[in-house]
């Protein structure tokens, strides 16, 4: 039985918190968080995090505001315990080959980060199509995600540059730049507009970038708070047709149904033929105990992450630093 601690219990923590409960294969015995959770009474409780990096835990599961994942990730592999760290997984790529140093250091020990969204069954699905190449060539992608925000977010630490890094990218932008590198791998050319044309923050509201590999796919992304409603969409094309992704499954519902469209390309007009689609609905959010499942099975076999890993997490980095530097 793995032993958890979790530090920062707001929305993420208690997801984790719930999922390890429903593995089995650990338990939490400890949570590390400013106000003591008034509902769980059978864990170990700390007002400082290094009080549970310090006890008898196995592995940390790190779910804070942005600016504390590098550090919090540093002390716990220093103190010889397996890391799971919510996404960005720090501000840069510079951080996190600080971060792999340590890791390489603490020999033996799972570093994972929470990108979750690789973990949706749609995803998976989707990165099983284009690999089987039963639609040839992945050629271009688009993807949009936005989110309603009111000014309220004024007072939220993602307003913040300082706590949170970045706006709309380093929040949801990130989430879809990564699910670009799942499905099409690096990207070497890199052209953004990064701009706050509304909330006037020190922090960005919309990114608009291009990006393009060495083998000629593009991928481009808009991820916006000024768009009024929630939405997630990712479409990607290849040589004998498409895949469409809308909508995505999360715990606040927000994003609506998540349904998938698979095509073959139509050989004769009239191009649109809607009736070639075939959709897919996929009812359960299977990403929380998929991802779970991944850290906990990496421990127990002492394998390697294959998703999440620090080095999805570097490549990832470069891009978002690529993004950040064009604007």
């Amino acid at each position: 039985m793995i032993d958890v601690g979790i530090i920062g219990f707001g929305k993420m923590g208690r997801i984790r918190y719930d999922a390890v409960v429903e593995n089995g294969r650990a338990r939490v015995v400890a949570i590390a968080d400013p106000a003591e959770p008034p509902d769980i009474h059978s864990v170990r409780w700390y007002s400082d995090p290094q009080a549970l990096i310090s006890s008898e835990v196995d592995a940390v599961i790190i779910c804070t505001p942005n600016y504390l994942n590098k550090s919090l990730t540093l002390r716990a592999l220093a103190a010889g315990k397996h890391v799971f760290c919510e996404k960005p997984p720090a501000f840069s790529s510079r951080d996190v080959e600080e971060i792999i140093v340590a890791e390489q250091a603490a020999a033996g020990r799972i570093l994972m980060y929470g990108f979750n969204h690789r973990h949706h069954d749609s995803i998976k699905l989707a990165k099983e199509l284009i690999d089987s190449g039963s639609h040839g060539r992945l050629l271009w992608m688009r993807g949009r995600y936005g989110k309603s925000v009111d000014q309220s977010f004024y007072h939220n630490w993602r307003a913040k540059k300082a706590l949170a890094g970045g706006g709309i990218l380093m929040d949801q932008g990130i989430h879809m730049v990564d699910l670009f590198l799942m499905m099409a791998g690096d990207f070497s050319d890199v052209s953004a507009y990064v701009s706050n044309v509304y909330w006037k923050l020190d922090v960005e509201d919309n990114v608009f970038a291009i990006l393009r590999n060495s083998r000629g796919v593009v991928a481009s992304l808009h991820s916006t708070m000024t768009q009024w409603r929630h939405l997630f969409s990712l479409e990607m094309f290849l040589e004998k047709g498409y895949i469409v992704i809308n909508g995505l499954l999360t715990s606040s519902g927000t994003y609506g149904e998540e349904e998938m469209t698979i095509a073959k390309n139509r050989t004769s007009a009239p191009a649109a033929m809607w009736s070639d689609e075939e959709h897919v609905r996929f009812k359960v959010n299977n990403s929380w105990r998929s991802e779970i499942e991944h850290f906990f099975q990496a421990i127990d076999k002492k394998e390697t992450v294959k998703i999440g890993s620090s080095q999805d997490a570097l490549k990832l980095m470069h891009v978002m630093d690529k993004i950040y530097r064009h604007a």
